[in-house]
């Protein structure tokens, strides 16, 4: 099938992508503010003369008064397209824009793409020396070899930054990790693996290179190009980087080389490699067919000759796509981050490690969403890690950034790395500070025990998992102990290197004295003591709702098979809610730097006067434990009474209702709209107004609205929604999202076990 048959979209949907709503993919967006007149005194003259005077004493102070330390160049000259050939500089752009659009979705790193109109190295290489010193970094794409490789080697020698040319040096680190891995799962050493690549330009001596210096042996590896073997004492189409690989052989052609070689690379054409060539290669032969837009072979034609084989491509339709953006944005990353004068070989290598040891951990969900549901796990199919899984942008630039200290070329090293893991979480993921400070305080707290009612379902065990290998608690399945068993080895888990504890409700020692307690709850609402015994037996929820009543667990997770309110009205039935609470939805959403929470989003459908003062109390009771200040807003369309309905009137009325109460300790204001609540600029016309900031908790008139808003801001994208929590129960219950992934069903489980207070963290 061709690249034209395979792909999803027709050729208007790329232009029409690429046109609409306006011309390109990238924009400059300011991040100081340009609203006033000293605003633009400040940005520009006279104010921008002071940070000139102080780089002009002192170079390195440019890193910490511009855009430098995160700014990359990406630039062409259009001679080597995509496979597309030299079509010229500017043809060249659209791609340059996309690996800036990589460079910022992956990595936040801002970058420039700067097309340059010269196919002659030197006039190439001033070119770039001469705007050096506006950035931090030198990403060199699709410039053809061999020119390639004297440009960016004396650009490194010329430039005080990392240079890196991405064609080579990409594709070489991705299929070294992907190479360590398949090694691995056929029983290889590394270091006595023959290998033959086909193909050496840039990508391909880069390869060559790079796989060298993790250990390969010089004369394990045969190089062939379109005149054949590279082998010493050679001279027809030779030049010095071809020269340094060429080796003491009589093997003149692929065919030749490839008999009992264990690894086939790939960085030539279409069809280069053929099924009779496989036959000829060693048992379990690993082949990286990675010419673009068609490999060499694919991989349905390797399989139909030798079953045995491991293959990875470049494309995204097939198992093991080689992917450069798993590369480039984290090495410069970690680069720029201890602002290192040069991407080096030991930078390349941890870079490679690191993506190989990454694909050998349990795979999110969020990547099998991004897969259309494939459930990727360690093995023949899945050697290299995906681009879309969220943890590239904490787990790779360390490594890089490490390399570079230990080789002496980083100019600011990094003092604390698990620090530095974090911020790097924080970067990408506006979840990742808040959960961050709840799993701090869940695993400096005493170890709880939470029980996961739905047991048996894949996603519970693999967060059940996740929960208890991480150090959060100890986590208890409900359920039956085959079946569990069964799907604990459908997601990649060993039953007994798991250790997680499996009770199975209809068998269980407790049954007697939780029907006598259920039994005692529910005898006068019309439940029979057989009903009782039948809820304990076969309702999950009831059963482990008892478990934690009873103290047999500390808290509960449940929700992921059933709709939020059968199961809310389930553990009702067992658990009370705590005396003067308020049982209660509050989500919590992430979003612009800031951190909202919203309620009631899940219980009260039309709540009075009294219950939203009841909501706001909890809410603010919960807030505070969370580590946040309170400053509540009760949320309408009504301003302060302008208009006027029966909604806002329960608003305002619930305001009247705390300030008649004693004892409230946290800021309120309302009835008001959202922006009057968020943004204090807009509040000079109510100069009574009580907020002495932003408000972060905002109380809702209704369900409707307060379920609408956070669904909509999650849809809409640039937000994040934790929750919703579940508050004023007596016991610790957590109620996740209907089908919740394995990331939503751990963020509960965590909340569930957290139930320290946090120092304030938000003024």
């Amino acid at each position: 099938m061709s690249d034209a048959e395979k792909r999803t979209f027709t050729d208007e949907e790329a232009l029409a992508f690429h046109r609409d709503p306006k011309p390109g993919k990238i924009a400059i967006a300011a991040t100081k503010p340009m609203a006033t007149q000293r605003d633009l005194s400040l940005a520009y003259s006279p104010g921008v003369a002071v940070p000139v005077l102080r780089i002009a004493e002192n170079p390195d102070e440019v890193y910490e008064y511009t855009s430098k330390g995160n700014l990359v160049a990406v630039i062409s000259n259009g001679t080597a397209i995509l496979g597309l050939g030299n079509l010229g500089a500017l043809a060249s752009k659209p791609v340059m824009e996309g690996k800036g659009v990589l460079f910022k979705r992956f990595a936040d790193v801002d970058a420039l793409d700067i097309e340059v109109s010269a196919t002659d190295p030197d006039e190439i290489i001033t070119v770039v020396k001469n705007i050096g010193p506006t950035f931090g970094g030198i990403n060199l794409e699709d410039i053809k070899s061999p020119e390639c490789f004297r440009i960016e080697t004396e650009l490194q020698e010329l430039l005080d930054i990392p240079v890196f040319h991405d064609d080579q040096h990409g594709t070489a680190i991705i299929s070294a990790a992907g190479l360590i891995n398949a090694c691995a799962i056929t029983g290889r050493d590394i270091k006595t693996v023959k290998v033959v690549l086909n193909g050496p330009g840039a990508a391909g001596i880069a390869t060559l290179d790079l796989i060298k210096a993790m250990g390969v042996p010089h004369n394990n590896v045969i190089a062939v190009d379109s005149k054949g073997v590279l082998y010493q004492g050679r001279t027809e189409a030779m030049n010095q980087w071809k020269s340094a690989h060429a080796v003491p052989t009589d093997k003149r052609t692929l065919a030749e080389a490839l008999e009992g070689a264990d690894v086939f690379i790939g960085t030539s054409v279409k069809g280069a490699l053929t099924g009779e060539m496989v036959k000829l290669m060693a048992p379990k032969p690993i082949i990286f067919a990675m010419a673009n837009p068609d490999p060499e072979i694919t991989p349905e034609e390797v399989y139909a000759v030798r079953p045995d084989a491991i293959v990875a491509t470049g494309r995204s339709d097939y198992p093991n796509q080689v992917n450069n953006v798993l590369g480039f944005p984290y090495i410069f990353r970690g680069a720029l981050d201890v602002r290192a004068r040069r991407v080096n070989m030991e930078m390349k290598v941890a870079c490679a490690n690191a993506l190989a040891q990454l694909a050998r951990e349990d795979v999110p969900d969020e990547v099998a969403a991004a897969y259309h549901g494939m459930q990727l796990k360690f093995g023949p199919e899945y050697i290299i890690p995906t681009p879309f899984d969220p943890r590239l942008i904490w787990y790779i630039p360390p490594f890089v950034a490490q390399a570079a200290m230990d080789t002496g070329v980083a100019r600011k090293p990094i003092e604390d790395m698990d620090a530095y893991r974090a911020s790097l979480a924080q970067r990408l993921d506006p979840t990742a500070a808040f959960l961050q400070k709840l799993q701090g305080a869940v695993l400096a707290g005493p170890k709880k025990r939470i029980v996961f009612a739905e047991g048996e379902e894949p996603s519970v065990i693999r967060a059940a998992y996740a929960f208890q290998s991480g150090g959060l608690g100890d986590a208890i399945l409900v359920g039956r102990e085959e079946l569990v068993h069964e799907n604990m080895k459908l997601v990649g888990l060993d039953p007994v290197e798991a250790k997680l504890e499996i009770v199975n409700a209809r068998l269980s020692h407790w049954n007697a004295s939780f029907v006598d307690h259920l039994y005692a709850r529910l005898q006068r609402e019309g439940y029979l003591r057989r009903d009782v015994q039948r809820l304990v037996n076969q309702d999950r929820n009831s059963f482990a709702a008892a478990m934690v009543a009873l103290g047999h667990a500390d808290g509960m997770v449940t929700g992921v098979t059933r709709a939020y309110d059968q199961v809310l009205e389930e553990v009702l039935r067992v658990i009370d809610p705590a005396p003067g609470g308020r049982v209660m939805g509050m989500s919590v959403v992430l979003a612009k730097g800031r951190t909202l929470f919203i309620a009631d989003t899940n219980v009260t459908e039309m709540p009075e006067a009294e219950d939203l003062a009841e909501i706001a109390i909890e809410a603010a009771g919960a807030v505070r434990t969370l580590g946040f200040k309170p400053r509540v807003a009760f949320m309408s369309y009504s301003t302060f009474g302008n208009p006027m309905g029966e909604r806002s009137e329960k608003v305002r009325d619930a305001v009247a209702i705390l300030d008649q109460m004693e004892g409230i300790d946290f800021e309120y204001e309302g009835e008001m709209p959202p922006e009057l609540a968020l943004e204090p600029a807009r509040r000079g016309n109510y100069p009574f107004m009580r907020l002495s900031g932003p408000a972060n908790v905002l109380i809702m008139p209704a369900i409707h609205s307060a379920a609408i808003s956070t669904q909509l801001l999650k849809s809409m994208g640039g937000a994040t929604v934790i929750g919703p929590m579940l508050l004023g129960l007596e016991r610790s219950v957590q109620i996740c999202p209907l089908s919740a992934s394995v990331s939503r069903i751990l963020q509960m489980a965590t909340l569930c076990a957290y139930d320290r207070p946090l120092a304030e963290i938000e003024s």
